[in-house]
């Protein structure tokens, strides 16, 4: 038998807590010392401590535990639960992360307010090009709906050129235009340049389109697509200082994308006009 405090050690709970569930009839000890009043416990209480704490981190409340415990959850019915307790944590700290990410961005952006070089622009025609892509849909432009939107669109792209002989020419270009229901929502189009004919690639869902050509302010942006921001406040800020106004959505020609993210270099292509 172990006293409470040396029940508790051995749980990884204060004695406090342990009091409690006895006080709640969540888990009360073996035997109580009719003379002095101690809590005595035994090390097969041990088993119901750890699911009382597993199903708390679940989310249950002590009475739901209770509940729960009283049905006599088996052990492979509680892994479950426990393996869904972490897929939910997981995805928890993904979407945590990916905010943090966007928060950095911002802050690089304020802290680069105030610094323009003079040379990052160039006013230049995109030539024609032909283009193999995939198009999807982002409820909006925000990057926690195009991350997703744009990336599973280029892992279905490539194993699809491939199956049907098609080979890609050029870097990949990614495009944005505001869908036809409106409402904020953006049509995405995920593409490579291609040497082949416009129309369908096969039966699969990817298309070859000719883009026209057009004339565009270019800026270079080194490192992940998640660190943009600054780049293209960069671009927002010179085209305000030189009397020029966007037309549309800048296109995204991947120049060199290896493994490394942060070493990605991005040709940013905004379609302009004078002022």
């Amino acid at each position: 038998m172990f006293t409470i405090g040396d029940f508790a050690r051995y749980g990884r709970v204060s004695p406090r807590m342990l009091r409690h569930y006895d006080a709640i009839g969540l888990l009360t000890p073996d035997r109580t010392d009719p003379a002095t009043g101690y809590r005595l416990y035994g090390a097969a209480q041990l088993a119901r401590l750890n699911r009382i704490i597993a199903l708390k981190d679940l989310g249950f409340t002590l009475q739901q535990v209770g509940a729960v415990l009283d049905e006599r959850v088996g052990p492979e019915e509680l892994r479950g639960m426990l393996r869904l307790r972490r897929a939910e944590l997981a995805e928890a700290v993904a979407a945590a992360s990916a905010r943090l990410t966007r928060v950095e961005a911002r802050l690089r952006s304020i802290e680069s307010e105030g610094h323009m070089p003079a040379d990052d622009v160039v006013i230049k025609t995109v030539p024609a090009v032909r283009v193999a892509e995939l198009t999807g849909t982002a409820a909006s432009f925000q990057p926690q709906d195009i991350g997703p939107a744009i990336g599973p669109l280029y892992d279905r792209l490539l194993p699809l050129l491939e199956g049907a002989g098609l080979r890609p020419t050029g870097p990949g270009i990614a495009r944005y235009e505001d869908a036809p229901e409106g409402g904020g929502a953006i049509v995405v189009h995920a593409g490579v340049t291609v040497s082949a004919p416009v129309g369908p690639v096969g039966d699969t869902e990817v298309r070859v389109v000719e883009l026209p050509p057009f004339e565009a302010a270019t800026i270079v942006h080194r490192g992940a697509m998640d660190d943009i921001l600054s780049t293209t406040h960069t671009l927002a800020r010179w085209l305000d200082a030189n009397g020029y106004r966007s037309t549309g959505y800048s296109r995204e020609v991947n120049l060199e994308c290896p493994p490394d993210r942060g070493s990605w270099v991005t040709e940013l292509q905004e379609p302009v006009a004078k002022a």
